[in-house]
């Protein structure tokens, strides 16, 4: 009789063994780091939507299931050929940096899923760039307003996606491709700008340097002024005399009387 409650017991454990295993998948869960799920309870009111589980491993009854979000920062590219305000063909390549609100999963996956980017993201970064773009020039997206544009675009997307629960953290514009010969027109003229600006600065900086040798001049002059202004006739004769005797206490020179002044003094600087 015990042996028989023993093969029971065994044939049970077996089973249940056997029960365990085979939905081990559905019943441990394992939220890796980067990840967060939701839980959708068959018999219990479906998805949960306000229950965010986190990393780490988890046990659920077998008939629920779980849904794993990756809700790290992403990067993603897109090419696109867009109209610009004149109606010139431009190409270009766009990188961007999403990711869904962790808290928020269990509304995305109720009113989007997991294909949210393919779904929402792209089609309002193109809707985006098409209508940022449709308003400039493309020698203004080529150069001179390529940041506002991106940020432009930046903003646009952002507000409509985050009505979704999605972030986005930036849109980068990566390249511009313009018609060739509108490339090579556009270049021209950038070379151009620069060649006059580098010219314009040649001329204020020749313009500067006559300034300064007028200045230089005139102040030499107003010098001379006042020099020729402070110079007398017994200014001159001390001169003369000291010159006279540097000259004759030289050792290598000897002194050479040129003439003589009204007053008998060598005459060295003339009258």
């Amino acid at each position: 009789m015990k042996q028989s409650r023993f093969v029971t017991f065994g044939i049970l454990g077996f089973i249940a063994f056997v029960f365990v295993v085979s939905l081990s998948n559905r019943l441990f869960i394992t939220i890796d780091p980067g990840e967060k799920g939701i839980l959708f309870r068959r018999f219990s009111g479906g998805l949960d939507t306000e229950k965010v589980y986190g990393q780490g491993f988890h046990v659920i009854a077998p008939w629920n299931k779980m849904y794993v979000y990756d809700v790290r920062t992403n990067e993603a590219f897109e090419q696109m050929a867009v109209l610009s305000k004149n109606g010139l063909t431009i190409k270009v390549d766009l990188s961007y940096r999403f990711q869904p609100i962790p808290s928020k999963i269990g509304l995305i996956h109720d009113q989007i899923g997991p294909t949210y980017q393919s779904k929402i993201v792209i089609p309002e970064i193109r809707s985006a760039t098409r209508e940022v773009i449709g308003k400039y020039l493309p020698e203004e997206l080529y150069s001179t307003k390529r940041e506002a544009i991106q940020d432009e675009i930046f903003q646009r997307t952002l507000k409509a996606v985050s009505e979704k629960n999605i972030e986005i953290d930036a849109v980068l514009i990566r390249e511009v491709t313009l018609p060739e010969t509108l490339q090579a027109a556009i270049e021209r003229k950038l070379k151009e700008e620069q060649a006059s600006l580098e010219y314009e600065f040649r001329l204020e900086k020749e313009r500067k340097e006559a300034e300064r040798k007028v200045i230089e001049a005139q102040a030499k002059a107003d010098a001379n002024k006042i020099l020729n202004a402070s110079l007398t006739d017994k200014i001159l004769q001390d001169k003369g005399i000291e010159a006279t005797l540097e000259l004759a206490e030289s050792p290598n020179s000897k002194v050479v009387i040129v003439g003589s002044g009204d007053q008998g003094v060598p005459l060295i600087l003339g009258n």
